[in-house]
């Protein structure tokens, strides 16, 4: 795959630019110190795990069509009402404030020198399950750079749902095989494949690794590993 081949970047956010296990981790422990004081380690990744399997559970019932589609923001709020709860906790401006630690998800090392140096070639696309409120505040705090960020929200569903997809492609005007989806987890890389869009893994501590039937264009040990590539295969197509 080379450079001529591509027209714009299309960027998984959520785990491929950011660590959001670390920064919901972060507001847990935050919103938890006052309240529950001998909350310790393990009962923190306790409360992240619980955190994270609402969310996962419900963006599927999302899509298995069980229940209406909610935005993150919401299901955030689920999520922290749950935390405190299992943390025993009865705090309204606690849960509030941990609701807010998607918004606060710090980003890889490379994330932002590696958008940085991409963006002098191509059109960055940023591809969120993330709500639009959410994304801009993760893409403020963090950093991010985009010529374009897109969220689930419009399409009213979450990925690996097609729709999701579509609105890259419509958005960039171009057809998907002139598009790679860059992501650490190979259900998302899975799901643009299967639209047509070209595929790059990028490895991440927190990503879903590709298994041995998976056949992505690119594999990546971070983003600079990335451009790296995507030069050189401009380079032998010269």
């Amino acid at each position: 795959m080379s450079e001529s081949e591509i027209d714009a970047v299309v960027f998984d956010v959520l785990g491929t630019l950011v660590d959001e296990p670390a920064g919901i981790r972060a507001g847990i422990r935050a919103g938890m110190r006052a309240l529950a004081p001998s909350l310790d380690a393990p009962g923190i990744e306790r409360l992240l795990s619980l955190w994270q399997q609402h969310i996962e559970g419900e963006q599927r019932r999302v899509l298995d069509g069980a229940r209406p589609y909610l935005a993150s923001d919401a299901l955030d709020r689920e999520a922290a009402r749950l935390v405190a709860d299992a943390a025993g906790v009865d705090d309204s401006a606690a849960v509030a404030a941990m609701a807010l630690a998607g918004r606060r998800l710090p980003p890889w090392p490379d994330t932002v020198a590696g958008l940085a140096r991409l963006a002098e070639r191509f059109p960055l696309i940023g591809l969120s399950n993330a709500s639009r409120t959410a994304l801009l505040g993760l893409n403020a705090h963090a950093g991010l750079r985009w010529h374009q960020a897109l969220s689930a929200e419009d399409a009213r569903t979450y990925k690996p749902d097609p729709a999701v997809y579509r609105l890259a492609v419509t958005v960039s005007g171009r057809p998907p095989e002139r598009l790679v989806m860059v992501a650490a987890h190979a259900w998302d890389l899975r799901a643009a494949q299967g639209l047509g869009l070209r595929t790059a893994y990028v490895s991440r501590p927190v990503g879903d690794p590709p298994t041995s039937a998976d056949r992505f264009d690119l594999y990546a040990d971070d983003l600079a590993d990335l451009a790296d590539q995507l030069d050189k295969a401009d380079g032998l197509s010269g």
